[in-house]
């Protein structure tokens, strides 16, 4: 069932009509440890046990065998200087088991390669190398600002 409304078909110039899901999945790192073939998503709060497995099995053609699902309450707030109280949303938290053959890892996206690496170490070194040659040229002229050199 869709909760958002259309216009009414009305005859003469055909209408272009785009029909978006108004389901949403979030892959979230679990905060416990877990079995490799268990992947943690943050859902839509309307999504059934049902609507995961057939998102995930027809979309994007990853076999599920269970899905369990709970409802994380949102953190409540009270202002400092008013006093009122927020409350964040809910979210569904959902727990997929895909088969014992199948192993998910987290992408790790900000992991550098080698050569990365050694760009990095060599802009530092010359980094390090300039401020030495700047403490060395100021070595002779104690109570000189840094900024003022001739």
């Amino acid at each position: 069932m869709s909760t958002r409304w259309y216009p009414i078909y009305q005859r003469g110039n055909p209408q272009l009509r785009v029909f978006l899901p108004n389901f949403w999945m979030k892959l979230v790192r679990p905060t416990e440890e877990q079995p490799p073939n268990v992947v943690t998503f943050a859902v839509s709060t309307e999504m059934t046990k049902h609507d995961v497995k057939n998102y995930l099995e027809k979309i994007y053609k990853v076999p599920v065998v269970e899905v369990r699902t709970r409802i994380a309450l949102g953190d409540t707030k009270r202002d400092q200087t008013y006093g009122y109280i927020t409350k964040n949303d809910d979210v569904k938290i959902a727990y997929v088991t895909m088969p014992k053959t199948e192993a998910f890892k987290f992408p790790d996206l900000f992991e550098k390669k080698a050569e990365q690496l050694e760009k990095d170490e060599k802009s530092m070194d010359d980094s390090k190398e300039g401020f030495r040659k700047f403490l060395e040229r100021n070595k002779k002229r104690p109570g000189t600002p840094g900024w003022f050199s001739i």
